[in-house]
């Protein structure tokens, strides 16, 4: 099927599809939003650009709410949510959406689980997929067998991350800045190991319910056939109410984390909790980042440590907002008997660009990529179905996509300068160094 969709777009018809949907982010997206009768929250974007539809359905599901002691729950769960649901089993799930030419996506991640359906807009194919992606979400087996094989996956797949510096690296900085927070809890081979077919189910029950759901739909769709498909998907699952949120803890005292490993490149990382999503400090740490380590060979990270000295051959920051403060982070990759130099540089960077941020001529280039890159973030259904869903999961406002490029506008030096001021502290960074001398 996208053999034949891709045959049939001449030149011609590419260059229209591409004019309409930057068009389209230029002139706004409009984003319809309800509340189903069971209270699942709903949004959905007309368009009738291709002849497709966009589903996803998200939960606040993710690692973040695995129990005590049983960390890598939620994954395993949304894992085996799709291998098997009412009448049909994976294959037969497989099978007919092939058929269709429709797929079946998703995943968990910190903050939520997600299924995502793609389909033709056609009624009859459109609804034999929507019946596939409702018996998923409202019947999973979670069948002994298939949980038994993906259980075993996830070990093998955690135990092998154990032998590579970048993985246990990673770790090990989640484990440090969340010290008392589920953020850093780590699944670990023994951990999913002890999981229980029984505990799936109960993980099922308590979270994927109608009251925790939000609904997204992006395409070729009337608002009176979102509203009937929406209603449907969430008639049916389970009832509940969206879970509490853990208490963050307060600031870190900073720490110095050194763990040995054979390889020849050390794996270095530093940073802190940040902000949450729709903290009014995003726009200024975003802009502010693109000079410090975000644009790539432009951003300071990369002209210093990579062009200057040639400690690595890639470094990088980035904020990561999540429903809790997530992390700020710059990471790089460095020769052992490097590593030392490479993070007290790194570290400087960062210090000076908090006390002084950028020049007026950095701001202006940030501000430049990220307003001319932004309709790239919209130039298809999927990644509108990408933003939309996110927009609702995190309680964004509706207006946000209408918003952004202004926003992004009217940071100022002085914004980036406070705003970095208030959420990067020299006394609470944490540094994580793998296969470092």
């Amino acid at each position: 099927m996208k053999r034949l969709l891709t045959a049939a777009l001449t030149p011609l018809f590419t260059a229209l599809l591409a004019l309409c949907l930057s068009q389209a982010a230029q002139a706004g997206v409009k984003i319809e939003h309800w509340t189903t009768s069971g209270g699942a929250r709903v949004q959905f974007v007309e368009s009738k650009v291709l002849p497709m539809l966009d589903v996803q359905v998200d939960f606040g599901a993710g690692s973040m709410f695995d129990p005590d002691g049983k960390a890598g729950l939620a994954a395993l769960t949304r894992a085996v949510l799709d291998l098997g649901a009412g009448a049909r089993d994976e294959s037969q799930i497989a099978e007919q959406l092939a058929d269709l030419g429709a797929t079946l996506g998703g995943g968990a991640d910190t903050d939520r689980a997600s299924v995502a359906l793609r389909t033709l807009s056609d009624k009859a194919k459109r609804d034999i997929a929507l019946s596939i992606l409702r018996d998923v979400l409202h019947q999973p087996r979670f069948d002994a067998a298939i949980f038994e094989r993906e259980k075993a996956r996830t070990i093998a797949a955690l135990k092998d991350a154990l032998t590579r510096p970048d993985a246990i690296a990673g770790k090990a900085f989640w484990a440090a800045l969340y010290p008392a927070h589920p953020y850093g809890k780590q699944a670990t081979p023994e951990s999913v190991a002890a999981l229980s077919r029984d505990d799936l189910a109960a993980f099922y029950r308590a979270h994927y319910t109608v009251g925790n759901a939000s609904i997204t739909l992006v395409g070729d769709l009337s608002r009176r056939d979102a509203e009937q498909i929406a209603e449907r998907i969430a008639q049916g699952l389970p009832t509940g109410r969206p879970p509490e949120l853990p208490v963050m803890p307060q600031a870190l005292t900073g720490q110095d984390v050194r763990i040995a490993h054979p390889a020849s490149q050390a794996h270095v990382y530093l940073g802190m909790p940040a902000i949450e999503r729709g903290h009014p400090d995003f726009f200024p740490l975003i802009v502010g980042n693109y000079t410090l380590g975000g644009g790539g060979f432009v951003s300071r990270l990369m002209k210093e440590v990579r062009d200057k000295r040639g400690y690595a051959y890639s470094v990088y920051s980035y904020f990561a907002p999540l429903k809790q403060p997530g992390p700020f982070q710059i990471g790089l990759q460095t020769q052992r008997k490097q590593a030392g130099d490479a993070l007290k540089l790194a570290r400087d960077i960062l210090l000076d660009f908090v006390q002084n941020g950028p020049t007026e001529e950095e701001l202006a280039a940030a501000q430049a990529n990220l307003t001319g890159s932004f309709p790239l973030r919209l130039d298809s259904n999927k990644k509108l179905l990408d933003n939309v869903a996110a927009i609702a999961f995190y309680g964004l406002p509706f207006d946000y996509l209408d918003q952004y490029q202004d926003k992004i506008r009217a940071v100022t030096v002085d914004d980036v300068k406070a705003a970095f001021s208030r959420h990067i502290r020299a006394d609470s960074l944490i540094t994580v160094t793998v296969a470092g001398e």
